[in-house]
């Protein structure tokens, strides 16, 4: 009997009057339900007003049996931007738009350093993958050969410091793991265009419908975003590290992280996203199974 949410950042008003719309109440300082428990997909930090009263809700309602809480890229972004490199310096740069990204986070958190750092070892503790019996959970994308490595790699599914070294080495396995189970797939776009995102950054790679074969795929068709600019031409294999992708016979997935707009519902009735931007005046999203536990396409319920 599980609710499953989607990208929060920062929002703890809406995801308070989304609880209390699924039937919550907080009980001793937790909002738990009768016969029922939470998964939540990732990224509860920066970019909005709220993200320490977030952080305390989420981690009240795991620490209290009530759910169950994903790292999203955003968590594994501020373990990077805090943990030191031993030559010196930080595994996510500190740089303007990485502070930038963070600053909210950190802005709210001032003065409150022990704190902070207690939440920063909490996030350590978030699985990167979640399987039930009949559904998968992941913040980004589910990539089989991706997870099959996690699962072995990882501790419990989560990572820990040495784990976090290692996932910054660049060009690993390990490092492509994490980086498309947190951040999704790419495909650099065709003759050096380039376009800019949502926070103004330049970007020559457009995020890509892992669900989908790529091979019968153009630029325009395989892209989550739905930009003009992209050609209706197939796409360049080459420019893929894998061409592997999520078939329909697999299990239903839930995911978040692609700030997506309009009115909720599947991509595919295996593929459901629940990232509805919340932080950019869009939706937070939750999606309820029945008491069967099944799929069905209408269990979006959003504030």
């Amino acid at each position: 009997m599980i609710d499953i949410i989607g990208d929060i950042h920062g929002h703890a008003d809406r995801l308070e009057t989304l609880l209390s719309k699924l039937g919550y109440i907080k009980i001793n300082g937790s909002y738990q339900h009768t016969d029922r428990k939470v998964l939540f997909l990732g990224d509860y930090i920066d970019r909005s007003p709220k993200i320490h009263e977030t952080l305390h809700i989420v981690r009240n309602m795991v620490d209290s049996g009530n759910a169950i809480a994903l790292m999203g890229n955003h968590e594994y972004n501020a373990l990077c931007f805090h943990f030191q490199k031993k030559d010196g310096g930080h595994l996510r740069n500190h740089s303007i738009n990485n502070i930038i990204q963070h600053y909210e986070t950190l802005k709210q958190f001032q003065n409150k350093q022990e704190e902070f750092e207690s939440y920063l070892e909490w996030f350590k503790s978030l699985p990167l993958l979640y399987e039930h019996e009949n559904f998968r959970a992941v913040h980004a994308c589910w990539d089989e050969k991706n997870i099959d490595m996690l699962k072995k790699k990882l501790v419990n599914n989560q990572l820990n410091d040495d784990l976090i070294y290692e996932s910054t080495q660049k060009g690993t396995d390990f490092y492509n793991a994490i980086d498309q189970t947190l951040k999704g797939k790419e495909i650099a776009l065709p003759e050096e265009q380039f376009y800019s995102d949502h926070e103004g950054n330049k970007r020559s790679e457009i995020r890509i419908k892992w669900w989908e074969d790529p091979s019968v795929m153009t630029y325009k068709s395989i892209s989550v975003e739905q930009f003009d600019f992209l050609p209706e031409i197939n796409i360049d294999l080459k420019k893929l590290n894998s061409t592997d992708f999520y078939s329909s016979d697999e299990k239903t997935v839930f995911f978040g992280h692609y700030w997506l707009k309009g009115e909720p519902a599947p991509f595919r009735d295996n593929i459901f996203c629940l990232d509805y931007s919340v932080a950019k005046g869009g939706k937070l999203v939750a999606y309820r199974f029945g008491d069967e536990n099944s799929v069905i396409k209408d269990g979006f319920i959003s504030v």
